[in-house]
């Protein structure tokens, strides 16, 4: 069974720069920053950002399910502002899921705006449906207003 879930976050900032944050490591630093009670810690196990990185997520105490994740970057595409990775490890895929998916991309709104979309795309075995109902977007949601946020902040000082 297939499944997926999409989410857009509209941000007051130019696409280009909420791309320098998301296409590399810099969003694993943001996340350490901004949300390490509601997202975790993030933690370069092998990689400089590019395609191939792998990076461990530990979630915060008291996240259900399992402690950690580990996912690796398996598409930077600069041209459509397209970042995909999987999880290898933890996660999602000790829950039971065969693949776990994410897509973020940033989507050019005017020379100010733009749109974060966050898609999650997972397969698992036909006899686990219930497994569907663990997903969800919410921590990209998230995610993608704090970043969106401390870019525009940052843009609004200098």
């Amino acid at each position: 069974m297939r499944g997926l879930q999409s989410v857009e976050t509209p941000v007051g900032v130019p696409a280009d720069v909420v791309w320098d944050a998301y296409r590399g490591l810099e969003l694993g630093r943001l996340v350490d920053q901004l949300l390490p009670d509601v997202i975790g810690k993030v933690e370069v196990v092998q990689g400089d950002g590019g395609v191939g990185t792998i990076v461990k997520l530990t979630f915060p105490a008291g996240t259900p399910g399992v402690g950690y994740l580990k996912e690796i970057f398996t598409k930077i595409d600069d041209d459509d502002r397209v970042k995909e990775t999987e999880i290898i490890e933890g996660g999602y895929k000790d829950l039971g899921f065969d693949l776990f998916r994410c897509r973020l991309e940033i989507i050019e709104k005017d020379a100010e705006s733009s749109i974060i979309r966050s898609t999650l795309e997972y397969e698992i075995d036909d006899t686990k449906p219930e497994l569907a109902s663990l997903v969800s977007t919410k921590q990209f949601e998230i995610m993608a207003e704090t970043v969106g946020k401390y870019l525009a902040d940052k843009k609004s000082i200098s």
